[in-house]
């Protein structure tokens, strides 16, 4: 006699079935992320000090594959944790430092005629790279400060009808300082929501004051 309950199917969203090697090696290799990630970790924290908050954030922001803007007055750290982070993280970085005079050519890259070839020549701008500081975004005008938008947002940049890829890993590390200062430009909110994520570092407290004097 044939039973007449219908056949059941999987449940929806099951695991596929993983075997003993597969899943010592998706163990070894977190393993090896969290021993990376405490090595940067504590990098940073020797760097900036008093700041773990901060530094665990943008190790996040990183880890999410997001973009950083540090906001905050001169001479709180800002480029100290950019550069650090940038060098902690062994892969190779490029720093621009955001002007008035700044173009979008010397960002993202420019077409240029080659008399001997007969033809343009892609040359390369700065976010040619893993890891792009752009040091005081805001002091640049907003054409070049839009220079960004599509190297952010989609890891490319289209010149001249061409497009160029970036590293998968494109990462922006962008220190600004308030806009209340005379010769800042506020960044427009299609550039601020390239940004995963926004950081002001403060003033140290007073135990860590001691400790950096002490330090020399």
């Amino acid at each position: 006699m044939k039973s007449s309950a219908a056949a059941q199917p999987p449940p929806v969203g099951s695991a596929p079935e993983q075997t003993s090697g597969s899943r010592a090696a998706l163990a070894r290799n977190a393993r090896e992320a969290a021993t990376e990630i405490s090595a940067l970790t504590r990098f940073l924290d020797g760097v900036l000090l008093g700041k773990e908050r901060q530094v665990r954030l943008a190790i996040a922001c990183l880890i999410a594959r997001g973009h950083l803007l540090l906001e905050d007055v001169p001479g709180v750290g800002k480029t100290t944790l950019a550069q650090a982070l940038a060098t902690g993280l062994g892969l190779p970085w490029n720093r621009v430092q955001f002007t008035s005079d700044l173009l979008p050519a010397d960002v993202v890259g420019v077409s240029i005629w080659n008399a001997r070839n007969h033809a343009f020549e892609f040359r390369q701008g700065a976010v040619f790279t893993s890891v792009l500081l752009a040091d005081e975004i805001n002091r640049a005008p907003p054409r070049a400060q839009s220079a960004l938008l599509e190297a952010m947002e989609e890891r490319q940049v289209s010149i001249d009808g061409d497009t160029h890829k970036l590293d998968a890993d494109f990462f922006v590390i962008a220190t600004q300082n308030p806009v209340v200062q005379l010769g800042a430009f506020p960044l427009p909110e299609s550039q601020l929501d390239r940004f995963l994520l926004g950081l002001s570092l403060g003033y140290p407290d007073a135990r860590t004051e001691r400790q950096l004097l002490a330090e020399g």
